[in-house]
C-alpha cells in the first residue's frame, strides 16, 4: 500500500483509493473515525464486559484461553491470538511473543537487553518482555520502517 501526505490550509481531508474494502482498509477506516472497535469478553467474577480497543494494554494466551489486559481488568475472550492479530490494527498492536499482543500505544519505557530483546514497561508498571525473534521486528516498527 502507498501512501502521500500533502499539507494545505484548508480542513483536512483523507481520500483512500482502492481496488477493493480490505481488512486493513476497514481498520483503518476505524482508526480515522476514531473506533477502534470493541472486544466483549467475561471478568473474573463472571460478567460480561465490552472493551474498547484503545483500552487494552496487552493480550495473552495462556492455557489455549486468551485474556485481555486492561488497565483496570482482566477479561476472557473467545478469539485465539490470530483471529486478534488479524482484527487488531496494524499501527497500534504488535505480536510480542508466541503467546501475547502488545499495545504500542500503551508502552512508556523501552530498554533493550541481552540476547536482543526488548523489556517493555507499560502504563502501569507491569513489564513485558520482547522475545528476540520479534525485536528486530519490533525495532523496525518503531523506525516507522
Amino acid at each position: 500500500m502507498k501512501y502521500r501526505v500533502e499539507r494545505t490550509d484548508g480542513e483536512d481531508e483523507v481520500i483512500i483509493r482502492c481496488r477493493e474494502v480490505t481488512p486493513k482498509i476497514t481498520r483503518l477506516l476505524d482508526l480515522l473515525e476514531g473506533d477502534g472497535g470493541r472486544l466483549v469478553g467475561v471478568t473474573q467474577s463472571g460478567a460480561k464486559s465490552v472493551i474498547a480497543v484503545g483500552d487494552i494494554l496487552y493480550i495473552e494466551s495462556v492455557d489455549g484461553r486468551t485474556y485481555v489486559y486492561t488497565e483496570a481488568e482482566v477479561v476472557r475472550v473467545d478469539f485465539g491470538l490470530s483471529q486478534l492479530n488479524e482484527y487488531l490494527d496494524d499501527i497500534r498492536f504488535f505480536r510480542c511473543s508466541k503467546s501475547m499482543i502488545l499495545n504500542i500505544d500503551k508502552a512508556k519505557y523501552l530498554k533493550s537487553l541481552a540476547s536482543n530483546r526488548i523489556d517493555v514497561t507499560m502504563v502501569n508498571g507491569e513489564h513485558i518482555r520482547i522475545s528476540r525473534t520479534y525485536a528486530s521486528d519490533f525495532r523496525k516498527r518503531l523506525r516507522g520502517e
